[in-house]
């Protein structure tokens, strides 16, 4: 068994694949249980973002998780394979602390992946698949994460995925105060838009989202509008900016909606920004005349413009996590003698036992306590030093060399 990361990200992989293979977190539940349900892992967590796709685990074969995360998006394992990355042991805990630190992601120094990985440690605890080593690892993830934020500036001045869409916007509208923006869901990334879009006033606000409840919270924040997603083929035409992030499995802007939206705005420019993945917006929409189409693979070319200022703080956090990684990796070792230690104890307890009850019979029959501690330390003594004592008068020359040189170790024997 060893640990495993396996995924694909940006590096790695196009949208097109990413929201492919992505769990959304209605079949995230079933994911976990299927991975661990057919003893593929003993132990698993998922983590599904925009950006990534990753299962960490605890398996015997590294092969078979791959294919089973084709197989569960139904999916053909070479139309994965290319994309795929497979990390593990010491690998793997490099990648976990490099993830949660903002090093490997788009946005150098974000912070957001830190509450996604520990919003995945969690669910993968409360569906019963986060065992010993994942909760080690993802406890000691988050805490090398804080130790390099700390020590480091790599998350100063972040320039992040709404800020970047606030950036292209303003290159498509003079003022942002004068335009109309449209947002679809209100869940969190849909909120660090919206607060960065709300700096600039813009002149009408509205969310849109299957739970009417929650799109009037974040509205009425916002000092705009509510409505649900069912009202969307009526409102896309009032508004120049869309950005979009839900959790729906297909799109939800399809091009006919578009072409008429555009129609009934006389080929005014609309701006649009999914940052969905999967994809809420389809990508043909992206071909019209009058609209500008950004995905979160497009923001990305954006935002490496700013990764110039933090690159020098990269090292050091590098360094910080080198180190940790070995710290933890002593700690993974250090598992593998619980079962002979365990054995070990238990061993030493039998003896203990026995001895004890020798012990307690004599006391009963009036023999002098001393003489009955006596016998009882003596007893001891040679029965733990039996087995050893045996094995090394039985071996050959050669093994007794090496078996005294342990013992000595072990005893912390000093002789000359």
């Amino acid at each position: 068994m060893q640990l495993l990361a396996c995924g694909v990200n940006h590096h790695t992989a196009p949208v097109a694949i990413r929201e492919r293979v992505a769990f959304p977190p209605d079949i995230l539940p079933r994911a976990l249980s299927d991975v661990t349900g057919r003893e593929l892992a003993r132990e698993a967590a998922i983590l599904s973002t925009c950006n990534r796709t990753e299962i960490y685990c605890h398996t015997q074969s590294p092969e078979a998780v791959a294919d089973w995360m084709a197989d569960f998006h139904s999916l053909r394992p070479s139309e994965v394979k290319p994309y795929l990355y497979l990390l593990p042991s010491d690998q793997a805990v490099k990648h976990a602390f490099r993830v949660a630190s903002g090093l490997d992601s788009m946005v150098l120094g974000e912070t957001q992946i830190l509450g996604q990985m520990k919003q995945a440690a969690e669910k993968a605890k409360s569906h019963g698949t986060l065992g010993l080593l994942l909760n080690k690892l993802f406890q000691r993830t988050f805490s090398v994460a804080k130790e390099v934020r700390t020590a480091t500036e790599i998350g100063a001045n972040t320039v992040s995925m709404a800020a970047a869409s606030v950036s292209l916007a303003e290159r498509i509208f003079p003022s942002i105060g004068q335009q109309s923006v449209l947002y679809i869901g209100a869940g969190e990334m849909i909120e660090l838009v919206a607060t960065h879009f709300a700096a600039r006033n813009p002149r009408r606000v509205m969310v849109v989202n299957r739970t009417i409840d929650r799109a009037r919270e974040l509205a009425t924040r916002l000092g705009g509008d509510a409505a649900q997603l069912t009202s969307l083929p009526e409102l896309l035409a009032d508004f120049d900016i869309v950005i979009t992030s839900t959790a729906s499995p297909l799109p939800i802007v399809g091009l006919g909606l578009v072409e008429r939206a555009v129609k009934a705005r006389k080929h005014r420019p609309m701006f649009m920004v999914d940052l969905a993945v999967p994809r809420d917006i389809e990508a043909e929409v992206g071909e019209l005349d009058d609209v500008f189409l950004y995905t979160v693979d497009d923001l990305g070319e954006v935002v490496r413009a700013g990764h110039d200022a933090r690159q020098a703080q990269v090292q050091q956090a590098e360094v910080i996590i080198d180190a940790s990684v070995a710290e933890f990796m002593r700690w993974v070792e250090s598992r593998k003698a619980v079962p002979v230690l365990r054995a070990l104890r238990d061993h030493a307890e039998r003896l203990r036992r026995h001895e004890l009850d020798k012990a307690h019979k004599l006391l009963v029959k009036g023999d002098d306590p001393r003489e009955v501690l006596e016998s009882l330390s003596r007893g001891l003594m040679n029965k733990y030093l039996h087995d050893p004592s045996h094995t090394l008068n039985n071996a050959d020359q050669t093994e007794r060399e090496h078996l005294a040189r342990l013992l000595s170790r072990i005893y912390n024997l000093h002789n000359e």
